[in-house]
């Protein structure tokens, strides 16, 4: 069995019974945009300056296992990763390899960015994983993930008193203390996230989604005034 088929196994193991925001299907959506836009990037092309004889598989890999440890199911509501570590290690990887997918999903996340609208970039790998993860945050299907994470938690669907939260810290942001509600949560962090694109294909196919987050947000709120 390829290494590749054993990442999905873990991840199937692993993230069983979660909820449907970040879920087995979730982790494959991932896996499939990343190497769609790492095609698209230049990253399997030997021409490209941009290659790599581990690029594509470095970038599925991380894709797959990026959610694996999320601090959002863990008990103590801190990242680990180690499951995905040891499974690296026992694997037998070369450290370079596997150094390169660790740092992409330890850094992947967006409470890394909360704060400002751009980072410094690692490496190509690393953009088109992120972009990947961040495009499956937007559109129909980051509403439908946006909803499905809010209910599982009891998060307050919508309450015009309490506003978004602005200039967050990385810790208010992971924090499970703070008010808010599954409404505002598009404007703390899914409506930023075009802008947030770091390779030109998620840039380019951030725009769709981003209008279907806009579209959405204005019948919402018209509905929920009793003007539509």
């Amino acid at each position: 069995m390829d290494l590749v088929r054993k990442a999905e196994q873990l991840v199937e193991s692993t993230m069983a019974g979660r909820d449907g925001s970040h879920d087995v299907s979730h982790a494959f959506r991932v896996r499939d945009m990343a190497l769609s836009l790492a095609s698209e990037e230049g990253l399997a092309d030997p021409s490209s300056p941009h290659f790599s004889s581990d690029s594509l598989f470095v970038v599925e890999i991380a894709a797959l296992l990026h959610d694996i440890g999320d601090y959002k199911y863990s008990k103590d509501g801190k990242e680990d990763t180690s499951i995905l570590e040891n499974f690296l290690h026992q694997e037998g990887l070369s450290s370079l390899t596997k150094d390169k997918i660790v740092d992409i999903i330890k850094k992947i996340g967006f409470k890394d960015e909360v704060s400002k609208l751009t980072t410094d970039t690692s490496s190509l790998e690393f953009d088109v994983v992120q972009d990947a993860d961040r495009l499956d945050a937007i559109g129909a299907i980051g509403i439908a993930r946006c909803f499905m994470f809010g209910g599982s938690k009891g998060a307050i669907l919508h309450d015009p008193k309490i506003s978004p939260r602005i200039n967050l810290s990385k810790e208010e942001y992971m924090s499970t203390n703070g008010k808010s509600t599954t409404i505002n949560h598009f404007h703390e962090k899914l409506v930023k996230l075009k802008d947030m694109m770091k390779t030109k294909s998620g840039q380019r196919r951030s725009v769709k989604r981003h209008r279907v987050l806009e579209s959405f947000l204005s019948e919402f709120y018209e509905e929920w005034d009793g003007k539509a």
